[in-house]
């Protein structure tokens, strides 16, 4: 029995294939690795029910595939390695690199107190395609806009997958995975209200081999990824972002499954360069988690007051009276997921139509989603709201009537999800309402005007761009 074994803190890499640093662990000393996750309660308590639910299952499919043995520790990082590697008499740890703001912070003082014992700990690899940080312009600057990292994404050969090393397991102590369903020390913002908080009814697989199950269904269909990845009422999207928000799938992977697909490869590939490019530019950019990324925003006026919390949440509940935003909303609810097209045009509906700040939508769906991934959310949002990425921000504003009629034209995902609206078919679904003489009495009416409120925010913008 090996006396000294590497220490492997799992974090968002929850697989055994293609998973660099769980091969570098396996080749130190004897090969004999424990496997640890530790449930961080700064990383845990901003996650809602729905994440905290998907995590739970994420690990027990992890634990099924260590053949039991994953450690389970509660608390913070340091203090809890340092204490397994004393037990263990450990003297190296490995990880996977996080580029998060907070990562990185815990990562540096993780780091140096370990190291202040005289344990080794080494970061290696990354959660993406290309790590953030590695691409430039051509003076060396980070890329302001997606075009550019595109160009220099698509020149680059990530490796082929690594297949998953040969590993003795080596058990300790631990705690129940139960913790992550402690909400007592979740703190609500107060615009939350009595909004639902209990988790998505329907269950999400989780898992490596769930991750590679779906990544074969889709492979199936990728070919018409392209067409067909607006349109919400279709089953074409992948459905991957859960099992790649908590590392049951590597992109490299996905690249490497869907390159050889025909017709859809591109415009799916092209999804997982925005993925690395939010990371890169959170990395570039760590305080705009919460600050705007164009500073001529920052002056953009939103509402705060309680008239709009009430707006919040009825936005929140789904009740707003446009069936594409209303369908949008509890399906976040339902499922804890939504398609990405919808998720622009619920914040746009947010922002630009009921005038409110980006963040109080951002943070809901980092609450609601099971695949609420920090960089991509945060910048989703800011580029929707017109103070990120978008070289054409504040014109946009998404009409989801028009929205619904060109990508939802048969109404499917309207009545899919809008129980109300499930016998009345389009194009009447799509209106304000519900149908104008064919509104059903169940579903509420248009809570603004449309176009009186795309003017009102279109003044904002133009006022905070004049300073």
């Amino acid at each position: 029995m090996p006396t000294s074994p590497t220490i492997f803190w799992f974090r968002r890499d929850l697989r055994l294939a293609d998973n660099p640093a769980l091969v570098e662990a396996a080749t130190l000393g004897d090969g004999a690795v424990a496997p640890v996750f530790i449930v961080d309660p700064r990383f845990a308590n901003p996650a809602g029910p729905a994440r905290a639910q998907y995590l739970r299952a994420s690990l027990e499919a992890l634990d099924e595939s260590l053949g039991g043995s994953l450690i389970v520790r509660y608390g913070e990082p340091s203090a809890e390695l340092l204490a397994l590697a004393r037990e263990l008499g450990s003297t190296c740890v490995v990880a996977t690199s996080d580029f998060a703001p907070l990562g990185l912070r815990r990562d540096e003082h993780v780091a140096r107190v370990l190291a202040g014992e005289g344990i080794d700990l080494r970061y290696v690899d990354s959660n993406y395609v290309v790590a953030p940080g590695i691409i430039t312009t051509k003076s060396g600057s980070p890329c302001r806009v997606f075009g550019a990292y595109r160009r220099a994404w698509e020149m680059t050969t990530p490796p082929s997958p690594l297949e998953a090393p040969r590993v003795h397991w080596r058990e300790a102590s631990g705690v129940g995975l139960e913790v992550l369903g402690d909400a007592s020390a979740r703190v609500r913002p107060r615009y939350f209200g009595d909004l639902p908080d209990g988790p998505p009814r329907q269950t999400w697989r989780a898992g490596e081999v769930a991750a590679h199950e779906r990544l074969a269904d889709f492979v199936t269909v990728a070919g018409a990824y392209g067409e067909l990845r607006d349109a919400p009422g279709e089953d074409a999207t992948s459905r991957l972002s859960p099992f790649l928000r908590f590392g049951a799938l590597h992109p490299r992977q996905v690249i490497a499954a869907t390159s050889r697909v025909s017709g859809g490869d591109r415009s799916f590939a092209t999804e997982i360069c925005w993925r690395d490019f939010y990371a890169d530019v959170l990395f570039h950019n760590p305080d705009s988690v919460s600050n705007v990324l164009q500073p001529a925003m920052a002056k953009l006026r939103v509402d705060r007051d309680e008239a709009a919390v009430r707006r919040f949440q009825v936005w929140a509940r789904g009740e707003t009276g446009y069936p594409l935003v209303d369908a949008g909303m509890r399906q976040l609810l339902d499922e804890g997921w939504m398609h990405n097209r919808v998720r622009m045009v619920v914040a746009s509906f947010l922002v630009k139509h009921l005038h409110l700040d980006w963040r109080w939508g951002a943070k809901w769906f980092m609450w609601r989603l099971i695949d609420a991934d920090l960089a991509s959310n945060q910048h989703g949002w800011q580029w929707t709201a017109g103070t990120g990425t978008d070289a054409a921000p504040f014109h946009r504003v998404f009409n989801p009537t028009l929205q619904a009629r060109r990508y939802d034209p048969e109404g499917i995902y309207i009545r899919r999800h809008v129980p109300e609206l499930a016998s009345i078919e389009a194009p009447q679904c799509f209106e304000p309402g519900g149908g104008g003489l064919f509104s059903p009495a169940s579903y509420p009416a248009p809570m603004l005007d449309l176009n009186a409120e795309r003017l009102e925010a279109l003044a904002r913008f133009a006022q905070a761009r004049s300073g």
